[in-house]
């Protein structure tokens, strides 16, 4: 019978990851009791996934406010530190400002506006139009945007963010002033001394802020890139990809994940003779339509992947080949057509008009968001995602 499914994309329940838990282990043991248990066969080119959550719980990877503290206060002195451009997230950002605040003296929160890096937004832009305000150009103080917008909360969080990041510093009897300015220079009039907290802008802001004065200039990756008296760290990424594990703790990104997928494809391969793709899987890489929010908080949607995961997609528009190459052709004579077409595609398609709307995403981005989407963040339980037929084609 003629094969009628394509992808196909699980969610598989594993047990809860502790430190110490022998990562590589279970994943393989829940793949193999998965294959089983619901009847599917494992083959070359499937694809397992593993949340980078369980990868730093198994690792240990966690930090205290006090770790963060004791970095920023090493890092910065007394100095009056510019906290600059950070995501207005509870999970994401509230511990790690405890933390800043706790190791500063003074600190001048710069907000960017009317949203963040990813699109939680302080003010509705509408706003910014209707008060003629220009984002790109206008410095705010807190007096002025509150006199302007007044006081706003966060749809999905229903947080006053101004209010909430303010009141997280000022707990620790630090004097906190607020500004809201788009241009990394603007901090540069308060201080000289930056702890610039975006994300995938970090390098752009780093540069400007040294090419125009900045004199201690850190960003996030900076700050618990090395252990602290024994705490977590990650060298690549200090606290960027960080969640919050308690009121005083934040869970960071794993580290040194290649060995970890590596010897999983490895184990894998000598249990069932099949080359199975593996990666390790953050944040995807989507936005939002509704609340305009970039999903995209991690530094990368994949710290680590084996070989066969890299590259992007080589695919043509079925569509474009039926209205166009073979407009003429019908049923059976139009399947056998583009089949033919498929199987003699280059090697290349990079410009041709066959592969026009396909989607020129690096694989592990795209397997990422796939990934991020059925495991959810929630209580579904399926750290762990099995893939098949992600690399099949028409012809397959």
């Amino acid at each position: 019978m003629e094969r009628v499914v394509g992808t196909v994309v699980r969610g598989l329940r594993g047990p809860i990851i502790n430190k110490g838990d022998n990562i590589e282990q279970m994943v393989v043991e829940t793949v193999l009791t998965a294959s089983e248990v619901e009847g599917f066969a494992i083959q070359d080119k499937d694809i397992v996934t593993i949340t980078e959550s369980i990868v730093a719980r198994a690792q240990g990877n966690y930090a205290t406010i006090n770790d963060i503290a004791q970095d920023v206060q090493a890092k910065f002195g007394d100095d009056t530190v510019g906290v600059i451009f950070p995501i207005l997230s509870r999970n994401r950002f509230a511990i790690c400002l405890r933390g800043i605040a706790k190791g500063a003296k003074k600190i001048v929160l710069m907000l960017s506006y009317p949203s963040d890096e990813v699109g939680n937004h302080l003010v509705d832009i509408d706003l910014l139009d209707e008060k003629g305000v220009n984002p790109w150009t206008d410095v705010l103080t807190e007096q002025q945007f509150r006199e302007l917008f007044g006081h706003n909360k966060h749809p999905f969080t229903g947080v006053d963010y101004i209010d909430y990041y303010k009141s997280l510093i000022e707990e620790y009897g630090v004097e906190c002033e607020v500004i809201f300015s788009n241009n990394p220079k603007t901090i540069l009039d308060y201080t000289k001394s930056v702890l610039t907290c975006d994300i995938h802008t970090r390098f752009r802001t780093k540069k400007i802020l040294k090419a125009n004065g900045g004199e201690k200039v850190y960003s996030l990756d900076n700050i618990l890139s090395e252990s602290n008296n024994g705490s977590g760290c990650n060298e690549q990424y200090g606290l960027l990809g960080s969640n919050k594990a308690t009121e005083e703790s934040v869970k960071l990104f794993p580290r040194n994940c290649q060995p970890i997928v590596d010897k999983i494809q490895e184990v894998l391969k000598e249990k069932t003779g099949k080359t199975v793709e593996v990666m390790v899987y953050g944040d995807g890489a989507f936005k939002d339509p509704v609340g305009k929010i970039w999903e995209l908080a991690d530094p990368v949607v994949s710290p680590a992947y084996t070989a066969g995961l890299e590259g992007t997609p080589n695919e043509v528009k079925l569509k474009y080949l039926a209205d166009n190459n073979f407009a003429d052709l019908k049923g059976e004579e139009l399947k056998k057509a583009i089949s033919e077409f498929i199987e003699n595609k280059e090697g290349d398609l990079v410009g041709q008009m066959e592969a026009q709307g396909t989607t020129p995403r690096r694989l592990t981005d795209l397997i990422g968001s796939l990934s991020d989407l059925t495991s959810g963040s929630g209580d579904k339980g399926t750290p762990f995602i099995y893939i098949q037929g992600y690399f099949d084609n028409y012809t397959k």
